[in-house]
């Protein structure tokens, strides 16, 4: 048995069975991968995989529990790397964070700032995906950090921690009628076309969730990802705008109007996300206290050994 082979059985199921994808992964051949396999199968006396013919079709039963033991081993594995690492250059390393747009744009450039000043010789890498996708790239150890306010909460594999909290706000053209009521209403936002997020992105669900329990339909005529789209739409007059706060800058977006909506929409809590069991080094957790207020770099390895 050897760490290739564990490799192996790990790529195989990400690959989805897929032996020409797991060689091209693993930087090998495909023969090679069917032997590494099959002398691992001969090595422990089980079938891993349920075959139909050549093809791998799925996990057996002790496949699927040696998977996780493959997992542990490869990631405890990495943090042995990750420690060594720790002590031969402190300040020095990779930082992969998979977020959101809104987070990459709006909420993570100042504190990347601030880490950068401190930390100059790390080199921070930013994967913008969608909540679904981060959570797999922080499963599958593809990135080290996951900032997003969908998804990420209650995995159990992953620890994470609030960043911040919010509520949605409705931005409109200046001088729209909405800017002319003494209180903004649900009632009166549903009389409008409206211009949102995509499901699953940014909070959606706390929009649909506010209208839901009132008892209102909407007519969402346009929903996206990116925040600067809705905005332009609701420039152009497509209809009003449901967006995070954080995105509108009065000077840049002059010509739109924000209405807050503490009182019309549930509370959002943007989160971090780490794999449990992982071993962070120093400027990985840093990153985290700078993020995560009120998260102390001192004890957050404890939380993530204990699933704190």
């Amino acid at each position: 048995m050897n760490f290739q082979q564990l490799k192996i059985i790990r790529e195989t199921v990400r690959r989805n069975f897929n032996l020409t994808e797991v060689a091209n992964t693993l930087y090998t051949s495909q023969p090679g991968v069917s032997k590494n396999i099959k002398d691992l199968e001969d090595e422990l006396g089980v079938e891993l995989f349920v075959r139909r013919g050549k093809r791998l079709i799925g996990l057996t039963e002790p496949g699927k529990e040696l998977l996780e033991t493959v997992e542990r081993i490869l990631r405890d594995a990495q943090n042995l790397r990750n420690i060594a690492d720790q002590f031969a250059s402190r300040e020095q390393g990779s930082l992969i964070i998979a977020t959101t747009h809104t987070q990459a744009r709006y909420a993570l450039p100042e504190v990347i700032k601030q880490f950068k000043a401190r930390y100059p010789l790390v080199h921070l890498v930013l994967h913008e995906s969608n909540p679904r996708e981060i959570v797999e790239m922080l499963l599958a150890g593809e990135a080290n950090i996951g900032i997003a306010t969908e998804a990420i909460e209650n995995v159990p594999d992953l620890v994470s921690f609030s960043c911040y909290s919010w509520h949605h706000a409705v931005i409109v053209p200046q001088n729209h009628p909405l800017t002319q009521l003494p209180l903004l209403t649900l009632e009166s936002i549903t009389a409008w076309p409206i211009v949102t997020y995509h499901e699953g992105f940014t909070g959606r669900s706390q929009i649909d969730r506010a209208f839901g329990e009132a008892g209102l339909g909407i007519n969402i005529v346009l929903s996206a990802i990116d925040a600067d789209v809705i905005k332009t739409y609701v420039e152009v007059g497509l209809g009003i705008g449901i967006i995070a706060p954080m995105v509108f800058n009065s000077t840049r977006d002059a010509t739109l109007a924000l209405l807050p909506g503490d009182h019309l929409f549930p509370v959002n809590t943007t989160r971090l996300a780490v794999h449990r069991g992982v071993y962070l080094r120093e400027y990985a957790r840093q990153f985290v206290a700078m993020m995560a207020p009120g998260v102390d770099p001192k004890t957050l390895q404890v939380a993530l050994n204990d699933g704190g």
